[in-house]
């Protein structure tokens, strides 16, 4: 009896050995940052967006007016070239802001789309419904980015 005691303690510290050594301290990860690289790329990109979002009231007036061929002209035109910058500046953002910024561009298109088919049907409330969420949409995507501003540099 006396030597299985023996041996089952030999097996525990065995097991406890084994469960504290691979069980280790985690190290604790810096959380992610842009490099300067990608905080170039986004800067570039987002520009374009800011550009379109700045041209917010000419879409509007364009529907207003129910000038469909311009308005049709005004989203196949800078509102695709926009969404093509969202994209682009979503694979340089961190992932949890890329999926948020994946899922922005895709509700753009389907309201692109609803002005689109809007326009082809005369249907100037959906369109202004429409434009209004792409314009939501591109303020949520702005919000995503992190400051691309150099800091200012300190005089010693």
């Amino acid at each position: 009896m006396g030597r299985q005691r023996s041996i089952f303690s030999l097996i525990l510290v065995f097991v406890a050995t084994f469960l504290f050594g691979c069980g280790g301290p985690t190290v604790a990860k810096a959380p992610p940052t842009y490099t300067p690289s990608q905080l170039q790329k986004i800067q570039e990109y987002s520009t374009e967006v800011i550009a379109v979002r700045d041209r917010g009231s000419e879409l509007e007036d364009l529907i207003e007016k129910q000038d469909w061929r311009r308005v049709g002209n005004f989203i196949h035109g800078p509102m695709t070239e926009a969404r093509l910058a969202i994209n682009y500046t979503a694979s340089n953002l961190l992932p949890p802001e890329q999926k948020e910024a994946r899922k922005i561009s895709k509700d753009m298109l389907g309201y692109l789309v609803k002005i689109d088919k809007a326009a082809e049907s005369n249907d100037r409330f959906e369109a202004l419904n429409s434009y209004s969420a792409v314009y939501a949409d591109i303020d949520r995507f702005l919000k995503l980015l992190p400051e691309t501003q150099p800091e200012p540099v300190s005089e010693s």
